[in-house]
């Protein structure tokens, strides 16, 4: 991902310099990180494939479990950077490890409760439990308090006992903080009258209900009931002897200044509304939630300090305004995976569907393609982006194709890998390109069997021509062929160039002459002069090839065949200028002279043999 900053441009007149700092994605490059790309990736992949056609509850319960599959890898990734910082002795490793964790911890607050509001949708009474669930999930600052406590020979004596009692009736953990409460009673026996009424309260609290077992109304009556019966017993001064129970019974009566008092206990915003919600307005609707969340914000924060990042997409969130979540955490976070894979699932989850951008892309595929962009600047994770750029439907070819054009292909491994994908996907023009590449690597180290196999995968006649040149020109210098192999098996392949062709039924004639097929590979040598397939440069060096076949005890050519041959020796010399017929040396002039009487000799013995057969 890039992100341009703009440097300070003086009084901005028309002529003001603008200065953009290219920034890369560096999370990428964080080690402990690459578990979310890919563990991620594979949830990716499976709900672009999951059933679209799920109706009602079971796509439903199916895209909420998706989204509980990305957050269980952010945590696991969490707990990896965790450990990670808690093992390094690197002061500066530490201080990145912890900065990590803290991000990831953010990410994944705010992946909750999108999945609880967008995702999962919840309705007034179970919303009420899911944002509870939230706030213990994420809100971890006390559990050291707790454990303290609770691990104590006399936890009621402990310095910290109302604290933790406090914490578990704010969090709405009733039956943690009654059995807290007992331990006290027991230690306490002025207190059991006091502490029996407040655990009576505590166990008759009305909670909604997950199922369909009461509506809302049986709910606001029951809490209703409830409610005015803590009034009567706080009004009675039952709990006056007693401040810490007194205060509780105030926080279950959901008196704000009471709730407000135990701020250091709650330590967010959002946690102090979840418990005023319990408290006061446990059967809230969804759309209500903008009122009190703001509300309890001004209030929690009191004008002493501004929202942070993280507080403005929580807001956001609560407000329903999805857009806004999404262009808020692109900004505030380090990297494009969050917006991405929370964008693809809301999109899935039919939320995004009006929402198109200026230039023609919507929204999801917008930051899918800029997060792709970022995994092909790593050595290894393009592979990923690959199948991002995939489910792109309207620029996501476009992309992959500009994209995998600059892959550094430094091994033949890579470059197969880069091939296969290219060519799955019908991606002709990039094919071509990576063989020519690999071919003129493979050249320019002098290997030339590589170097020939890609340039028959590119389909590049002239380059297979410039290879077979070499390969012929190797064989003349060496009297042998290498990468036999792949001579022997070019089959339809040596179509692709003239010299190509020559170069494997060259080698074929060689083949047939060690098989001592000496009538077939006779055949095929006069062919490839006849046919005009070997180069007239190559010419002598077949016809001395032949000399071996006429010197044959056995008569190989015919006379027609003979002749042939003949003609094509004297081409080969009257094409010859004065000039070079003076510059050739004498071995030249000599393998001459051995041609024509090793084929005056054949003639003769062909004339007679075939005579003979005549006469019989």
């Amino acid at each position: 991902a890039l992100t341009g900053c703009v440097a300070g441009t003086g009084e901005g007149g028309p002529s003001s310099s603008r200065l953009f700092v290219v920034r890369k994605d560096q999370d990428i490059y964080i080690q402990t990180l690459r578990k979310l790309f890919n563990e991620s990736h594979g949830i990716f992949i499976g709900l672009q494939r999951s059933e679209e056609e799920l109706a009602g509850k079971s796509r439903k319960a199916q895209l909420v479990q998706v989204s509980k599959n990305y957050r269980s890898v952010i945590r696991a990734c969490m707990e990896d950077m965790h450990q990670a910082a808690i093992s390094t002795r690197d002061p500066a490793l530490h201080s990145q490890y912890s900065t990590q964790v803290s991000i990831l911890s953010a990410m994944e607050l705010i992946w909750n409760l999108c999945e609880i509001l967008f995702v999962e949708a919840a309705a007034a009474g179970p919303l009420l439990l899911r944002l509870l669930d939230w706030v213990r999930l994420h809100v971890c600052d006390v559990d050291n308090m707790v454990r303290e406590v609770l691990s104590s020979e006399n936890p009621s004596k402990h310095k910290l006992f109302w604290n933790v009692v406090d914490v578990f009736v704010l969090q709405g953990r009733m039956d943690e903080a009654r059995h807290l409460l007992s331990k006290e009673a027991s230690a306490n026996p002025t207190s059991v009258n006091m502490y029996k009424i407040l655990d009576d309260l505590m166990k008759k609290m009305p909670v909604p209900s997950l199922g369909n077992t009461q509506t809302l109304t049986e709910m606001e009556l029951k809490w209703q009931h409830w409610h005015e019966e803590c009034q009567r017993y706080l009004q009675d001064g039952t709990f006056a002897c007693n401040s810490h129970m007194e205060s509780i019974c105030k926080i279950l009566l959901g008196d704000e200044d009471a709730i407000l008092e135990k701020k250091e206990l709650m330590t967010t915003w959002y946690h102090f509304l979840v418990t005023r919600l319990l408290y006061s307005h446990p059967t809230v609707k969804p759309m209500e939630l903008r009122f009190y969340a703001q509300a309890c914000m001004d209030l929690f924060l009191g004008g002493e300090s501004s929202p942070e990042p993280l507080d403005t997409i929580l807001m956001a969130a609560f407000e329903f305004e999805m857009h806004q979540v999404i262009k808020e955490c692109s900004i505030a976070l380090s990297n494009w995976w969050f917006v991405a894979h929370l964008t693809d699932l809301l999109d899935h989850c039919k939320l995004l569907q009006s929402h198109n951008l200026y230039f023609g892309s919507n929204m999801r595929e917008f930051l899918l393609l800029e997060y792709a962009s970022g995994l092909f600047s790593h050595h290894s994770l393009w592979q990923l982006g690959v199948d991002y750029f995939d489910h792109c439907p309207e620029y996501g070819r476009v992309y992959l194709e500009l994209h995998i054009e600059r892959i550094p292909l430094n091994t033949e491994q890579k470059a197969l890998k880069v091939l296969r994908i290219c060519e799955q996907r019908q991606m002709h023009e990039q094919v071509r390109s990576i063989c020519k590449i690999m071919a003129m690597k493979a050249l320019r180290n002098n290997r030339l069997g590589s170097a020939l196999s890609w340039s028959i995968r590119a389909k590049d006649a002239a380059f297979a021509t410039l290879i077979s040149d070499r390969f012929l020109k190797d064989y003349c210098e060496r009297g042998c062929f290498s990468d036999l192999d792949l001579i022997d098996n070019l089959g339809p392949s040596m179509l692709l160039s003239d010299r190509l062709t020559f170069l494997g039924k060259y080698r074929e004639f060689h083949r047939l002459y060690g098989e001592k097929r000496f009538s077939e590979a006779g055949k095929l040598l006069l062919m490839l002069m006849t046919a005009h397939i070997a180069p007239c440069s190559f010419w002598m060096t077949l016809l001395t090839d032949a000399l071996p076949l006429l010197e044959q005890k056995e008569v190989i050519f015919s006379a027609e065949q003979t002749y042939e041959l003949m003609r094509c020796l004297e081409d080969l010399t009257a094409g010859k200028s004065d000039k070079q017929k003076f510059q050739d040396d004498d071995v030249e002039t000599m393998k001459v002279e051995m041609l024509r009487l090793a084929l005056a000799r054949n003639l003769a013995r062909v004339i007679v043999k075939e005579g003979t057969l005549e006469g019989s």
